[in-house]
């Protein structure tokens, strides 16, 4: 495995607060739903950012978390590092040019792994429907607590869809005032459609002032509350 050292994410303390809260929320689902996907309905909803903090976040109380960046077809990780070489990448690993333990990568963060996307295929959507994928979530469970997956935005190209027929639950990234009710609606269908149950609706970028609940500078700035608790009526 190579190593490298992550240059941390400046979330302001609201944020933070969010992200434990998010990371509460999952803890009240029943112990099997470990394999989890983040999606969203178009790209720069912050889903990326959302599924590293989250995963950071849960091994602050003792989680072993892998973050596996999925979304083949962008090209580069939203995670920046500071030190080291992350090595080869997911596209890799899917397409039997490096074994499954040249791709994962530690950092120095305790018990944080990710797997980084690697170069972009011209196959994505192939090599995510093989052998290789389903292989490696099933080493994964067996080594750590969670498995973070962040994939390609379900409302642009159909990938999440494929991933989630190996998840235990998804949530789904929405941008406060920028998607429209049925596309929401549209993207949550696919994800129902593929087994995957819908924990729940992270709703990002909310801008408290014109809500009227603006406590911060930064509150709600790039997160907002999490919805779809497992109060709400979701499996747990």
């Amino acid at each position: 495995m190579n190593q490298v050292i992550l240059q941390p994410m400046k979330l302001s303390y609201d944020v933070e607060e969010e992200i434990k809260t998010l990371r509460t929320s999952l803890q009240f689902f029943r112990d099997d739903k470990r394999v989890i996907l983040f999606t969203s309905c178009i790209s720069g909803e912050g889903k990326s950012e959302t599924s590293y903090s989250l995963a950071s976040s849960l091994t602050g109380i003792g989680k072993k978390v892998l973050l596996i960046d999925a979304d083949l077809r962008k090209g580069k990780s939203v995670v920046k590092i500071k030190a080291g070489k992350a090595g080869k990448g997911l596209s890799h690993y899917l397409s039997g040019q490096a074994p499954l333990t040249d791709v994962i990568t530690t950092t120095d963060i305790p018990n944080f792994h990710m797997i980084f996307s690697g170069p972009v295929p011209p196959d994505a959507t192939e090599l995510l429907s093989g052998q290789f994928f389903a292989n490696m979530i099933e080493i994964a469970r067996r080594v750590y607590d969670y498995i973070i997956i962040d994939t390609s935005p379900l409302g642009l190209v159909v990938d999440a869809s494929i991933i989630a027929e190996h998840c235990d639950g998804s949530i789904l990234m929405i941008e406060s005032g920028n998607i429209k009710y049925r596309f929401a609606q549209e993207v949550k269908k696919k994800l129902e459609n593929s087994g995957c149950s819908i924990m729940g609706v992270v709703l990002n970028k909310v801008d408290w002032k014109k809500s009227g609940k603006y406590y911060g500078k930064y509150y709600g700035k790039y997160y907002g509350n999490y919805y779809g608790s497992p109060y709400g009526g979701a499996e747990k």
